[in-house]
């Protein structure tokens, strides 16, 4: 303010000088107050809050234009200029000041409304969260929008969450159920524009089940004196790492034909796979095991397979074909029948793992080339060649009748190897170990054991080095993969041995590729 008044009496003091030389009459008493102060002012429509002032009146040399918001000091304007400010919204008392060259001034008070506009075009995209039947995911855009709120819906006191464009905001029901999502689109003030959609959570239980999921509910429905609940894996070997499985009980005197069944959220989809194998356990060899597959409303739309078991007290894969199904058909429930036929003694049998599959049961851990329906299909790369042969030395830890045999030819590369790959994944989530019985007709050897992701062998791969110790003798060897990881998902299991050396044309056997702590 100082220096306006400054400037004005400088200009006063050198008017007069030049006015003295020509006329010694002039005053200044002619000079009147400023009339008709006032200010045109207008808001910028895109909620930004700025407003520009345009004072007016007349006699002014130079007008002071108070905001009314706070602001300590005014803005100076010469006449015929204009002044931007930001305001919030609300109501303000905005006070313009005219002044003339001799300090004389005049002032009015103006009221100004700052209010945003609601933001327009809102757009809002609600999705589902891949893999995860329980979440879903908002974006939101919209014109004059400052920043968006979701509420979700689950929580009626829910405190919204704030977005802004261009971001996913995510969000877990703690159930099913059908929600409404309320989005809420804002502009800085009270105008607000908001978007409501009905969203419905469900979470099926589908193909494959392995009964690990901590969020699906796998609800059994039993008849005839059985019982089927999710319990821990009570076997948990080389054939089964799981950590969970179902347990069919078949209470003592019940039904010839007691079982259960669990429902599926969407009928089987048989179109490129008509096969479904299963894990199982059971007390006892030569049992009965039916599969029932139903139709959700008519159960006279059925197919049923049998097999029986061949092992005890220990997990093995069955696989029953339905192969020629009727496509036109809907199968929704799978039904299970443990030693059917036969009335209920109280025995537990567990099942895990049901899934579609293409083929014979797929090679899996525990190898022991042993099976006369799996195929062993090696691999071979640099000069090494792997199949399957007769033990040539079945005594001491390895009894087996046959082994696989690794020949690596006279002169082939020293990285020379073979591999064979698993109809599933390693599921390394409760052992992490792998043992190999190997016979070598030297010690001293490096045997490699590198395991691969099926799709992306070059870059999902891990391997570990074991050192034969023994010559022309069976022993085993331990590779210790702590702390892998699972979701890596390795299928393709690669052996070399004599690695780093050129080939001789020695023959190498291995058997008993298993997990294990």
């Amino acid at each position: 303010m100082n220096k306006l008044r400054i400037i004005i009496g400088l200009f006063v003091l050198t008017f007069f000088i030049g006015c003295s030389n020509d006329d010694e009459n002039v005053n200044l008493d002619s000079i009147s107050v400023p009339k008709n102060i006032s200010a045109l002012m207008t808001i910028k429509q895109d909620n930004s809050g700025k407003v520009t002032i345009l004072p007016s009146g007349e006699g002014v040399t130079q007008y002071e234009i108070y905001f009314g918001d706070g602001t300590s000091e005014p803005a100076y304007v010469n006449p015929g200029a204009s002044v931007q400010h930001i305001y919030t919204e609300g109501t303000y008392q905005v006070r313009i000041v005219g002044a003339t060259l001799d300090g004389q001034k005049s002032e009015v008070t103006q009221s100004l409304t700052v209010s945003f506009v609601a933001p327009e075009n809102l757009n809002v995209t609600i999705s589902p969260v891949a893999g995860d039947n329980l979440s879903i995911a908002v974006q939101a855009t919209a014109d004059y929008e400052t920043f968006f709120q979701v509420y979700f819906g689950e929580d009626p006191n829910q405190i919204p969450v704030d977005f802004m464009e261009g971001e996913t905001t995510t969000f877990t029901y703690a159930d099913v159920g059908t929600y409404t999502v309320r989005v809420v689109a804002l502009s800085g003030g009270v105008a607000i524009t908001e978007y409501t959609e009905d969203v419905t959570i469900t979470n099926p239980v589908l193909l494959p089940i392995d009964f690990e999921s901590t969020t699906l509910n796998y609800a059994f429905t039993s008849f005839g004196g059985a019982n089927t609940i999710v319990v821990p894996n009570p076997s948990i070997d080389a054939e089964n790492g799981s950590n969970n499985v179902a347990q069919l009980t078949k209470g003592n005197g019940s039904e010839v034909w007691a079982g259960s069944f669990i429902e599926l959220g969407e009928a089987i989809d048989f179109s490129s796979m008509q096969k479904i194998k299963i894990k199982s356990w059971s007390p006892e060899v030569g049992k009965t095991i039916k599969m029932k597959l139903e139709n959700s409303t008519d159960s006279n739309i059925f197919l049923e397979v049998d097999l029986i078991t061949t092992v005890a007290n220990s997990w093995e894969e069955l696989v029953f074909d339905f192969s020629g199904v009727n496509l036109a058909n809907e199968y929704h429930k799978v039904v299970l029948f443990y030693d059917f036929g036969n009335a209920g003694t109280g025995a537990n049998y567990y099942f895990d793992d049901i899934e579609l599959t293409s083929g014979a049961p797929s090679v899996v851990l525990p190898l022991d080339f042993e099976s006369t329906t799996l195929t062993y299909s090696f691999d071979n790369f640099g000069g090494a060649n792997t199949n399957v042969d007769v033990n040539p030395d079945a005594t001491g830890i390895n009894a087996s009748a046959n082994v696989g045999k690794y020949v690596k030819g006279n002169g082939s590369e020293t990285w020379a190897g073979s591999f064979i790959e698993l109809g599933s994944p390693i599921n390394f989530s409760t052992m992490q170990k792998i043992k190999m019985k190997v016979w070598s007709p030297q010690s001293g050897i490096i045997v490699k054991l590198k395991l691969e992701n099926l799709l992306n062998g070059n870059t999902i791969n891990i391997e570990l080095d074991a050192m034969t110790t023994q010559a022309n003798t069976w022993e085993e060897l331990t590779y210790d993969f702590t702390g892998i990881n699972n979701a890596n998902n390795y299928q393709r299991v690669v052996v070399f041995f004599d690695f780093g050396n050129a080939g001789t044309g020695a023959s190498y056997y291995f058997d008993d590729i298993q997990l294990s702590n």
